[in-house]
């Protein structure tokens, strides 16, 4: 199994939905930044979940334990170790799933692949393994923004077929994005997004959405072609999050309908040097960062456990009616937005060492 992700700085993640601890260790950081369990659980309260009525009501505080690579409030430039325990527990709830595959989860290839599945929720599949990816990307986001300058916010654009306008990736600021508990800066659009969130959740069904994501002052150069591209690297770190179905990078699939002389960022001088006059390449051209903020896009699929009865049929092959237990969100989105941070922070980061270990 891999549970490990980056090259000189890398994040691994331990835990499963309903053991004992989840967390990650990081390994790479360099020595020396300030680095207290309130930097990292600022992040973690954003993805906990029973944080507002569209999220699952699973009852988990998620605090975080540091337990190696700091001391005296500094990085020591060894591994980080981090835990979040598991306790609000109910392995219970998913006895059906010895029997029976869940339609849409990773019962089935999971059991396939490894010749067992683990008997709580999904195992290493369930999106409490996203709290260790929460909780490293927290570290390495506090040391790009003290170091580099390098912010990065995500944000709920669609849930379902409710879009949101495109705001000022410039200026956009997490306080911002999390005005709403829907995560969403339009406020209106909010008000609607939270509408059918309600609705799907009384109708026991699930909906999906779409994050975007701005990463403002990444430096130049970053990007290792023709593999580990940068966007090749971001959409390997965001398909890996749980539920994604979808990833593109500045204009992405509308690009196929557009012709290059209207697609084409044109050079402009700016402030002394190059810069773009559109940023349809989502600030990243040849697979290295121009310089340009980096916008991309996320899409998640529905929730696949649902309160709805479900026509399926057991590992035996045998007809059966599934009434799914357990506590899920009727849509991800909302608690999505710091994984997709996190995991982008991850990459940057990575990239970042790369990029110095040229000596550049």
């Amino acid at each position: 199994m891999s549970s490990s992700f980056g090259t000189l700085l890398k994040a691994t993640t331990f835990g499963e939905s309903h053991g004992k601890a989840v967390g990650a260790v990081l390994d790479g950081l360099p020595a020396g930044l300030a680095l207290s369990e309130a930097d990292i659980q600022t992040q973690l309260d954003r993805r906990r979940p029973g944080q507002s009525t569209l999220t699952t009501d699973r009852s988990e505080v998620d605090q975080v334990r540091i337990l190696s690579g700091v001391e005296n409030g500094r990085t020591l430039g060894t591994p980080i170790a981090m835990q979040v325990e598991n306790r609000d527990q109910r392995p219970g709830d998913y006895g059906e799933m010895d029997a029976v595959p869940r339609p849409s989860h990773a019962d089935y290839t999971y059991r396939i692949k490894y010749g067992l599945a683990a008997r709580s929720g999904g195992g290493r599949a369930s999106a409490r393994e996203t709290i260790g990816r929460v909780a490293a990307g927290a570290v390495v986001d506090k040391w790009l923004l003290e170091n580099f300058g390098i912010e990065i916010v995500a944000w709920v654009e669609a849930v379902g077929d409710i879009a949101a306008p495109l705001p000022d990736i410039n200026i956009l600021s997490r306080k911002t994005v999390d005005a709403h508990p829907v995560r969403c800066p339009d406020a209106a659009t909010a008000v609607a997004m939270t509408d059918l969130i309600t609705a799907v959740r009384e109708a026991k069904d699930s909906v999906g959405g779409i994050l975007v994501c701005v990463c403002r002052n990444v430096p130049i150069g970053l990007g290792e072609p023709v593999f580990d591209k940068f966007e090749a690297l971001l959409a390997r770190a965001m398909l890996s999050i749980p539920a994604t179905k979808g990833f593109e990078i500045g204009s992405g699939f509308a690009a196929a309908r557009m012709r290059g002389s209207a697609h084409n960022d044109l050079f402009i001088e700016k402030n002394g040097r190059l810069a773009t006059a559109t940023n349809y390449s989502g600030g990243i051209q040849g697979g290295i960062s121009n310089g340009q903020p980096i916008v991309f896009r996320v899409a998640f699929k529905p929730p696949a456990t649902i309160g709805l009865p479900q026509e399926t049929v057991d590992y035996d092959g045998r007809p059966v009616t599934l009434q799914a237990r357990g506590r899920h969100d009727p849509c991800v989105v909302p608690r999505a937005v710091p994984i997709v941070e996190a995991m982008a922070a991850l990459v940057i980061g990575d990239l970042i060492l790369r990029q110095q270990a040229r000596g550049r």
